[in-house]
């Protein structure tokens, strides 16, 4: 085969190479949310958050649009990667593969563990739901053009987790969905 055919080939294969398999089904970027829930089943976890575009600031017409990001976690088991999807206005922006998944969700935390870059997908799985969660949001705007403001939440959490009457309890911070840091409180 000659390597220019070769090149053609590897071309039209690498969109498939890098899709998403729901058992036999392909999930693809682009793909409306509903598709890839009947592909791949309920994610254990979601997160939602929204941002604000605004063109024409501080002129005589203004438009605003809200824009609503959806994120799905999966699971698939300890031999293979969680996956996390990220919608935007419900149609499929990108896949990424996380760590290693789980046997059960919670059944694999560790409280002496540093979980510092985890998604908030990625705690969860690992430890469950917490005994407690605060979220405060702040309003970040940043203006790319003159005109143009993007408004964003920026969303900090308290995770507080409560691993025994022997223990302190351990709360862990995130922000925008990562783990930040993690602090112990007395009990």
């Amino acid at each position: 085969m000659k390597p220019y055919a070769l090149m053609l080939l590897l071309l039209f294969a690498a969109p498939d190479a890098l899709a998403m398999r729901c058992g036999n089904r392909l999930v693809t970027e682009g793909m409306q949310d509903f598709q890839v829930r009947e592909r791949c089943g309920e994610p254990f976890w979601t997160d939602v958050y929204t941002d604000v575009d605004v063109v024409g600031a501080y002129g005589p017409l203004e438009r605003q649009r809200t824009v609503q990001y959806d994120v799905w976690y999966y699971n698939l088991g300890p031999r293979q990667l969680m996956r996390r999807f990220l919608f935007r206005d419900g149609e499929l922006l990108r896949e990424e593969s996380l760590g290693y998944g789980v046997d059960a969700i919670g059944a694999d935390c560790n409280p002496m563990r540093d979980y510092s870059g985890f998604s908030a997908g990625e705690l969860y799985a690992r430890c469950g739901e917490p005994a407690s969660r605060r979220i405060v949001n702040d309003t970040v705007v940043r203006r790319p053009a003159p005109g143009v403001e993007r408004w964003r939440d920026l969303r900090r959490e308290e995770w507080i987790y409560d691993f025994g009457e022997a223990r302190n309890l351990r709360v862990i911070r995130l922000v925008n969905g990562r783990v930040e840091g993690t602090d112990s409180l007395p009990r």
